[in-house]
């Protein structure tokens, strides 16, 4: 039986930057205050591009809240192992006692593994439903930040625009090395939160549920 940790799928869950922009709690606005005249671009419009979800992956925060994830679920995979294992084991015990077995004694095996095995099936649901539910809001809370950061980093170096080339049908091409900001986000925010690189980075399987047509940015 796979190990059936799975939360860093939900780096590939659809949330990209646009989606943590709009679960972001708008500011309120002042009673007196005038609506915010648009911000002219004039000029070439410099354009920058970040892999979002990857950006976010790579924060020492993220991998770090990952990690407690892990272990916090690790008890309930053992669980799930273990049982599968019985499963098997019964299984196979069933095999072996061929015909020595009256066919009310196979039935009542057959019964008690199927009990089990719906048993560990649900069981796994749930896990899976709990690990992408936690994994989800793991990467909102971290998701916000970084895109304050992004958001920073792009006014100081004068981008007019972002696109993030994590989501489906971003637009994004071919650009050159120097638009490319995931790395040089990444770097500012960890910096800035403090918070050092894991002793041990958790393995991350390459996501499965990626939206198809989405693009990482070539350097």
């Amino acid at each position: 039986m796979k190990r059936m940790l799975s939360l860093v799928c939900v780096l590939a869950s659809g949330l990209g930057a646009g989606a943590v922009a709009q679960a972001a709690p708008a500011a309120p606005a002042k009673p007196d205050a005038a609506p915010a005249a648009p911000v002219a671009i004039t000029g070439a419009t410099k354009i920058a591009v970040i892999n979002f979800q990857q950006a976010v992956g790579q924060t020492n925060e993220f991998q770090r809240d990952l990690a407690d994830l892990r272990k916090k679920y690790e008890p309930r995979e053992q669980t799930l192992q273990q049982l599968n294992e019985q499963i098997e084991a019964e299984k196979k015990q069933l095999q072996d006692a061929g015909a020595t077995l009256t066919d009310a004694q196979r039935q009542t095996k057959l019964h008690d593994i199927d009990d089990k095995t719906k048993n560990l099936q649900r069981s796994a649901e749930d896990l899976r439903n709990d690990e992408q539910s936690d994994g989800q809001e793991t990467f909102q809370q971290v998701g916000q930040k970084v895109f304050d950061e992004m958001s920073t980093y792009a006014q100081q170096h004068g981008f007019n625009l972002v696109l993030d080339a994590s989501q489906q049908n971003s637009g994004v091409l071919w650009l050159t090395p120097g638009a490319d900001i995931t790395s040089a986000v990444v770097e500012a925010y960890n910096v800035k939160s403090g918070i050092p690189a894991p002793a041990a980075v958790p393995s991350a399987p390459t996501p499965h549920a990626a939206a198809p047509g989405s693009r990482t940015p070539t350097h």
